[in-house]
């Protein structure tokens, strides 16, 4: 129970859910060749899951670091955001290490499929060591893991608009209008491939409007519009509208369609955040929220319950999701894609991220920590000191259950032993050009064990 001087924050559901959400649609999205990808709601719109992410880490990022900043200040509110961006840091270099690591696997797996290059890494493996100095740097960005150095750049910029918004808000609002004005006008990108000059997928300078409008809305500077029939409206015929303009089979086969979008495909853009996007994913969120508002109970039960649970655990389950969407690529390459095997591998991967959700909720709860009231020496009675022995025996008793798998981890370290020794290199490579043949002969060397200084003027140093 928190104090009243440091009150628990009360976590919104809402918000958790959708976050939880759009990393599913993450995981079908990004699954190689993923039969499942074309009826996600990203291809029925004009925005899909990387918006809804943003929108949302901007809503909890003001909840979040709106009241560190108010209540410890600027100087101390930056450093947890520093703090914040050295975990994005780790966990982008963390999980391209495990991708290119899954993607050597699978070309071992499957030999006819190339992994490295369906990534778009072989950069990393022809030139690594200057990779390594291009991926630390950022200045190597593939394709793939391009949210994270997106989202680690928008999040630096937090501080700076929270300072702006003690001025006036006004001012927090024009200074993210004019950075993305800006980088249209001015052309503003960063490098994300050295060798060709391909810039970040998501654009930092227009991406963080979308960003800072649900951090407006999150800290309140950015008012959230009550129920108004003919926004209501406004919004459903936006979101109808948007569908066939969506779809790629509708506008690439109805001439209708196609001449309405292709005037408008600037305002689409996803690398550099099209207006009609960001108003797409503005129309969903309200309609979205007046739903959960008319319909609240619906959030507390069932799956969505542990939507939410992989919605408060975002970072960790999205590098799982990244993962394991490429493992799910790899293992449809070995079993095919019909529609049983695609739903089989979908269905089994989205099991696994609401698990890995779970435990990583547990986890979080230190289940490790006693109560205080259990507390053997403060015992007052015989009675209780019964009641205590029979409850750790009862526990000793399920707990054996687990002394295959303890033993099992206790015996790994032998199992890694090699078996042959190591030959030195260099000590082959002497016997490989030695002579052979009646001509070499061993040579013994005389040691001049009575002399004590020649052996402390030969000695080797630690």
């Amino acid at each position: 129970m928190g104090s009243q001087l440091n009150p628990v924050p009360v976590r919104n559901p809402q918000l958790d859910f959708f976050r939880g959400f759009a990393l599913m649609v993450i995981f079908i999205n990004h699954m190689p060749a993923n039969p499942w990808f074309w009826y996600t709601p990203s291809r029925f719109g004009l925005s899909d899951a990387a918006e809804i992410f943003v929108f949302l880490s901007g809503f909890a990022s003001a909840l979040a670091y709106g009241r560190c900043f108010e209540r410890a200040g600027l100087w101390l509110g930056s450093v947890r955001i520093m703090h914040r961006c050295g975990q994005i840091y780790v966990a982008h270099l963390a999980s391209f290490l495990l991708m290119t690591m899954i993607c050597v696997v699978g070309n071992r797996w499957i030999p006819e499929t190339d992994d490295i290059q369906r990534l778009n890494i072989g950069y990393f493996f022809d030139n690594t060591q200057q990779a390594v100095l291009d991926l630390f740097s950022l200045a190597y960005v593939p394709n793939y893991f391009d949210i994270l150095p997106m989202y680690l750049v928008l999040i630096m910029w937090v501080p700076v608009v929270w300072v702006l918004t003690q001025f006036h808000s006004a001012l927090a609002i024009s200074f993210s209008v004019l950075i993305y004005g800006a980088a249209w006008y001015y052309g503003w990108e960063l490098t994300a491939d050295p060798t060709t000059g391909r810039p970040w997928y998501f654009n930092p300078f227009n991406w963080q409007l979308m960003f800072f409008t649900g951090f407006g809305l999150g800290a309140g500077w950015l008012r959230i519009p009550g129920r108004h029939w003919l926004l209501l409206l406004v919004c459903a015929l936006f979101v109808l509208v948007s569908i066939p303009l969506g779809h790629e089979a509708t506008y690439r086969q109805v001439a209708f369609w196609a001449a309405l979008r292709t005037p408008l495909e600037p305002l689409l853009d996803k690398s550099h955040l099209g207006l009609l996007r960001w108003a797409h994913l503005l129309a969903l969120a309200y309609l979205m929220n007046q739903l959960c508002k008319w319909k609240p109970q619906w959030l507390t039960k069932g799956l969505p319950r542990l939507i939410i649970k992989m919605g408060q655990q975002s970072l960790p389950i999205f590098l799982c999701c990244m993962g394991l969407s490429y493992i799910g690529g790899i293992a449809l390459d070995w079993c095919g894609r019909d529609a049983a095997s695609a739903a089989l591998v979908n269905l089994a991967g989205l099991g696994l991220m609401l698990i890995m959700a779970q435990v990583l909720a547990w986890l979080d709860s230190k289940p490790w920590k006693l109560p205080a009231n259990h507390n053997i020496a403060n015992a007052s009675s015989f009675e209780s000191s019964l009641v205590t022995i029979n409850s750790v025996s009862s526990t000793w008793g399920k707990q054996a259950l687990l002394l295959p798998l303890l033993i099992g981890l206790a015996v790994l370290p032998l199992l890694m032993v090699p078996t042959e020794a190591p030959v030195d290199p260099s000590s082959a490579g002497v016997i490989a050009q030695s002579p052979a043949g009646d001509d070499f002969q061993k040579v013994n060397a005389v040691v001049p064990a009575d002399d004590p200084n020649w052996a402390l003027e030969h000695q080797q140093p630690f």
